[in-house]
């Protein structure tokens, strides 16, 4: 009873601070910006060679590459969620230059864009550990159950060099936001208390990722955040998992990854 009652509190806590990441952890410019200049250092790959004769593709083609039900195992995927925010318009933060980097975690477009699409996908813990057998069961099997992480999948598409700009604008934002930033959206507020580089997946054809630590409720949680380039496509991800640093599965990179290719 006891360890169930701490399970039943885990995931009840778990919920609030999804629900409050998805809601206020993604932020957007104070000015309605979503871009700023800078340096192109950061923790993923560089670019080579600017795609300025890149055509930007439609919402509706951004929709067909998302991830779908099947294309990825042991994982839900949500398509057309409608917890997700759809407008940058809905979302603020007090420097612009943090912009870009709320808009990924919100799998919105970080750059300069209209086409976007987005989901989310859950990894199905619950699943994995019924399939054990009762007295095969730990403690922290019991608890994985119970372990909710999402990720976040954004697609947006740029005219010209537009996705190379937003990749820079993601990198330059991990730099200038280091000590983090408040953001609002549809009333709430919150604070991200740190923002750092984090290792990039090294694929596409430039990539950063960077961590981010807030505190909802009291209770304090820390998220990964990847962004990846391929041609004038962008695809973000944002993973929240409750108690403990919250890592993009590779899975749902490799399997996003091979849609873009």
């Amino acid at each position: 009873m006891k360890r169930s009652s701490r399970a039943r509190t885990g995931a009840t806590a778990t919920m609030a601070v999804l629900s409050l990441a998805l809601i206020t952890g993604c932020g957007g410019g104070s000015d309605g910006k979503d871009t700023s200049e800078g340096s192109n250092e950061g923790s993923g790959k560089a670019s080579s060679s600017p795609t300025t004769a890149a055509k930007a593709l439609s919402a509706a083609e951004l929709e067909k590459l998302l991830l779908t039900q099947g294309d990825i195992k042991g994982f839900k995927v949500t398509s057309g969620d409608k917890t997700l925010l759809k407008s940058k318009s809905e979302i603020k933060t007090d420097k612009a230059e943090c912009a870009p980097l709320a808009y990924a975690m919100a799998a919105l477009a970080p750059g300069e864009t209209d086409a976007n699409a987005s989901n989310t996908v859950t990894q199905d813990t619950a699943s994995a550990v019924a399939s054990k057998s009762p007295e095969d069961l730990s403690d922290a099997d019991i608890e994985n159950a119970f372990q909710v992480k999402l990720t976040y999948v954004g697609l947006s598409s740029y005219q010209g060099d537009g996705a190379e700009k937003a990749l820079k604008a993601v990198s330059d934002g991990v730099q200038a936001c280091a000590g983090g930033f408040g953001i609002a959206a549809q009333g709430e507020q919150q604070k991200i208390t740190k923002i750092a580089p984090a290792k990039a997946s090294g694929s596409g054809d430039e990539s950063v990722a960077f961590s981010v630590d807030l505190t909802a409720d009291g209770e304090s949680t820390s998220t990964t955040t990847q962004v990846v380039r391929v041609g004038s496509t962008v695809a973000t991800y944002y993973t929240v998992s409750f108690g403990k640093t919250a890592e993009v599965p590779e899975a749902v990179l490799s399997a996003q990854a091979a849609k873009l290719a």
